[in-house]
């Protein structure tokens, strides 16, 4: 049976919101892809409503990509606590931090949604600006750490 990195993780002691680099791999021509854990919830305690996910997966889907070169995907976890962000390369945890930081402050500054339409999107009818809005102050005002197993203060 395959291992997969996250179901290795214990959930129990990690400390969110946090950033985590959850590997990296070097394809045989050189190539790099690093996978993100960009944790916005504690696991085992809190979960998004999926309108406020969905709505920042779309948010940071956009934003994201302004500050942080490289993104092939960012996508929301089953879980429903954070999101899983796939690059390009190794940006480092501060780079990382630093383009989430500026797009959740973004997304308290948001008006429109983009991306919302039936022909946009795939459940057009299920967004939250107001939730989105509420989850992204709540981690900018915890603080977002680079080690999960600390909290910064």
């Amino acid at each position: 049976m395959a291992k997969v990195e996250s179901f290795e993780l214990d959930h129990n002691i990690v400390k969110a919101p946090y950033i985590r680099r959850a590997g990296a791999e070097t394809h045989e021509k050189g190539a790099v892809v690093s996978k993100f854990d960009l944790r916005f919830l504690q696991p085992n305690e809190d979960a998004f409503p999926t309108g406020a996910m969905h709505t920042l997966e779309h948010l940071l889907a956009i934003n994201m990509r302004d500050y942080l070169d490289g993104i092939i995907d960012i996508s929301p976890m089953g879980c429903r606590t954070g999101f899983y962000m796939i690059t390009w390369g190794e940006p480092s945890l501060e780079e990382v931090r630093n383009a989430l930081v500026k797009t959740l402050e973004i997304v308290g500054k948001t008006e429109i949604v983009p991306a919302t339409t039936a022909k946009e999107c795939g459940n057009f009818r299920d967004h939250s600006l107001f939730g989105a809005k509420i989850y992204a102050s709540q981690v900018l005002e915890k603080g977002i750490s680079l080690d999960p197993f600390e909290r910064i203060i």
